[in-house]
């Protein structure tokens, strides 16, 4: 029997039935915009086809799962920004951070040996950990991560509000937590954003 995968429909029935004829016409009509729209957001060829082929083999393991009033389509680009923000979370370390340090006392000629960097580093990290679970998972993904608040409030299905009250408050907590002192790094290190508002 002969099916017309094009209709949105159609295509998510034979999905969820294992018709592996579908599951190769989903694949080869998203591929290559899932890997172009993968490619904006890494900017790395190959890192945007492992994050599309991951999308697939989850779409055919979660087949079952696809309700028939999806929107294949938005589902698709959907499921490809997840993936982004969950590899790149998994992968990136501490390290992008530490070079900000590094690079703000070099900025200003200070020397780290006299600046305690490691001390410093130990204190700023040790207040991030300490805030709230979602204060800080916020935090992390909009100062460490580079999202923005529309990008943070789409991915954990909260309001743009939230999210800026939850940076709100978690510049709020670092301050006191770690007094004048370390204010200064703070600020330089990200930027000039201490209400949250300006993302």
């Amino acid at each position: 029997m002969m099916w017309d995968f094009s209709i949105n429909s159609i295509l998510i029935d034979q999905l969820e039935k294992g018709n592996e004829k579908a599951f190769s016409f989903l694949v080869e009509n998203y591929n290559h915009r899932l890997c172009v729209y993968a490619n904006s957001l890494v900017n790395d060829p190959v890192k945007s086809q492992d994050i599309v082929q991951n999308v697939f083999i989850k779409t055919w393991e979660k087949r079952e799962t696809l309700r028939n009033n999806l929107s294949l389509k938005g589902f698709m680009y959907r499921a490809v920004h997840n993936e982004f923000i969950d590899q790149y979370r998994s992968t990136k370390s501490l390290m992008a951070l530490e070079k900000l340090y590094m690079d703000t006392l070099l900025q200003f000629e200070m020397e780290p040996e006299s600046e305690g960097l490691e001390k410093i580093m130990a204190m700023v990290m040790g207040a991030i950990n300490e805030l709230p679970p979602k204060c800080q998972q916020i935090f992390l993904l909009s100062k460490k991560e580079g999202l923005d608040n529309i990008e943070i409030a789409e991915y954990l299905e909260i309001s743009r509000k939230t999210v800026e009250n939850q940076i709100t408050k978690a510049f709020a907590i670092l301050r006191e937590k770690l007094g004048k002192k370390y204010e200064m790094i703070m600020f330089l290190i990200f930027g000039g954003e201490i209400k949250g508002l300006s993302k």
